[in-house]
């Protein structure tokens, strides 16, 4: 019996790419299990999880585990990021194992076929030097399945019958390019290494656990939908977790209680308990949601998820029409008890959100206006949200920034040392910097209106509509005046004597309006409500590659020292 690793991309403290409250890490977790569920159902194949529940995992032990179980496939659930749309799949960009050129093909293919019902478009089939496909010693594939943050990809994301369609794409791939045997009919025997799967609500109605699934998501808890017909009815269960151990899965049964879930339980075995057990009724009065504000204007209900954010507190967006008029709600929470879902709301007051209330009894949003709904903001004076200032320190040096680079593109130029040196001319943090570049550019591809020859990686001037914007003589004037535009956004000090003003729409910025990167948001971009979030995400990127990168040198330099 072949063997099959699947790896559910970050977790735990490292959420992946994040995009209007939403985490990669828990659709990753959602696509992953619902893999493992339909390979462990219909195919005789032994599959070994990474990780089945919400834990930080280092990309070493990911690959440990693989290789240490000799692992006949390696595969890696992911979603992308920094600007696109779309499915792709990766493999290492090195010596390759036998048959893994022709598992691509074949896992690629049957997925994409499982999904172009959607529009999704095929970005291809690609090659590049990611760790877990470089230190897996058998064949491996990268899956990005979507764009968390392209609204579009998002929104399929959200969608249960989506996830259960790339996953089923994602299981028969895998299937057919390993060549796995079908399971035999199903004897009545019980067996003794079944799962116990945690059941986190179960409805009549498919909506109704999609909206479980999507306040779930909200609380960090990745979920999926199974349909399970019971004395021939149709049950809509959502599935949190799966797990061999039953008191693994009473504690995930507890911590669902602690979020107001109060119906959740445990099915052991298959998702068609034998003999058919009674389900637990959907509540008559649905769940008691708690909504940190009401808006008419959807960018305003955006501001108010990303505020939430950053106090720690997870929100989306939830659009109410109520007598003919349209509004955005920002929903932190879906509670069985009411009790739950008050003290929701005293936590939402302690930080200043005033307006927050609750709506209980149901699904249907009331057919009276929302309560208080909050008045659309006047524009905001400069203000230090005490996020991360673009006025800083550097930490990365220019090698880091530019092998980062070119695990994308590996044709990239080498700009690092050109963002260092007018960082440190100008007290902006450069590392930074070269992360909006890369997000400017999409890796220096320069995919949008701006062409390469005219060394604007900061798109000045590119306001849409295939306006190209300003054009620098050299790579070099093209950095200087990147770091200039930002000095005019984070600072109210002249420009430092001996350097020239390059950047020809310095004196349109108000200056110091923007000390934080995520105080660019709708003024470097527009719309851009997550344009400093995004930077800082592909920051973090460039950091993690460079920790990788020394852990990597650690353990040749300690071999050399073996040897000596």
């Amino acid at each position: 019996m072949k063997t099959v690793v699947i790896d559910a991309g970050h977790g735990g403290t490292d959420p992946g790419a994040t995009y209007r409250g939403y985490q990669e890490k828990t659709f990753n977790l959602s696509i992953a299990l619902n893999v493992q569920r339909i390979l462990s159902q219909k195919y005789q194949v032994k599959i070994l999880m990474t990780r089945t529940t919400d834990v930080t995992l280092s990309l070493g032990a990911r690959t440990s585990l693989a290789n240490r179980e000799n692992a006949d496939f390696f595969l890696s659930i992911h979603n992308n990021a920094a600007g696109g749309s779309g499915f792709e799949t990766y493999i290492y960009n090195g010596p390759l194992n036998p048959n893994t050129r022709t598992y691509q093909n074949i896992i690629h293919n049957t997925t994409y076929r499982a999904i172009r019902g959607y529009n999704v478009r095929d970005r291809g089939k690609k090659r590049a030097n990611f760790f877990v496909l470089r230190k897996t010693k058998m064949s491996s594939l990268l899956i990005e399945v979507l764009f968390v943050d392209n609204p579009g990809d998002l929104a399929l994301l959200r969608k249960s019958a989506f996830i259960n369609e790339v996953s089923r794409g994602i299981a028969e791939g895998v299937a057919d390019a390993l060549n796995l045997p079908k399971k035999s009919t199903p004897t009545p025997t019980p067996n003794p290494d079944a799962l116990y799967r945690v059941i986190a609500g179960s409805f009549r109605n498919r909506e109704n656990a999609e909206q479980r699934i999507e306040s779930l998501a909200g609380q960090g808890f990745p979920g999926f939908v199974v349909p399970t017909t019971i004395s021939g009815t149709t049950y809509y269960r959502v599935q949190t977790g799966a797990f061999s151990n039953e008191e693994n899965a009473k504690e995930q049964v507890e911590r669902l209680k602690r979020i107001g879930i109060t119906d959740a339980f445990i099915v052991r075995g298959e998702d068609t308990p034998a003999p058919p057990q009674p389900e637990p009724e959907e509540p008559e009065d649905g769940l008691y949601r708690v909504i940190a504000g009401s808006f008419r204007n959807r960018k305003n209900a955006e501001e108010r998820v990303t505020a939430l954010a950053q106090e720690g507190i997870d929100g989306f967006i939830v659009q109410a029409e109520i007598e003919g008029v349209t509004y955005y709600r920002v929903q932190t929470g879906a509670y069985a008890d009411r009790e739950n879902a008050e003290a929701q709301v005293e936590r939402l007051e302690s930080i200043g959100i005033t307006g927050a209330f609750i709506i209980g009894g149901g699904l249907t949003p009331p057919t009276q206006p929302d309560p208080n709904p909050e008045p659309e903001p006047k524009p905001e004076p400069p203000v230090d949200d005490g996020g991360y200032k673009i006025l800083g320190d550097m930490y990365l040096t220019a090698c880091q920034l530019d092998a980062y680079t070119k695990t994308v593109n590996p044709d990239a130029p080498d700009l690092g040392r050109f963002y260092l040196k007018y960082g440190e001319a100008y007290g902006i943090r450069g590392d930074v910097a070269y992360a909006q570049a890369l997000n400017e550019t999409n890796y220096f591809r320069f995919t949008g209106d701006v062409r390469a020859d005219q060394n604007n990686y900061a798109g000045i001037g590119a306001t849409g509509g295939g306006v190209r914007g300003a054009t620098f003589e050299t790579p070099e004037e093209g950095v200087h005046a990147h770091i200039q535009h930002l000095y005019a956004y984070a600072s109210k000090d002249p420009i430092p004597a001996g350097l020239e003003k390059v950047d020809p729409r310095f004196d349109l910025v108000t200056r110091g309006i923007a000390p934080t990167w995520t105080r660019l948001n709708g003024r470097w971009a527009v719309p851009g409500d997550t344009y400093g979030q995004l930077i800082l995400q592909l920051h973090e990127r460039n950091i993690n590659h460079a920790l990788q990168e020394m852990d990597e040198q650690r353990e040749q330099l300690n071999d050399v020292l073996d040897e000596i």
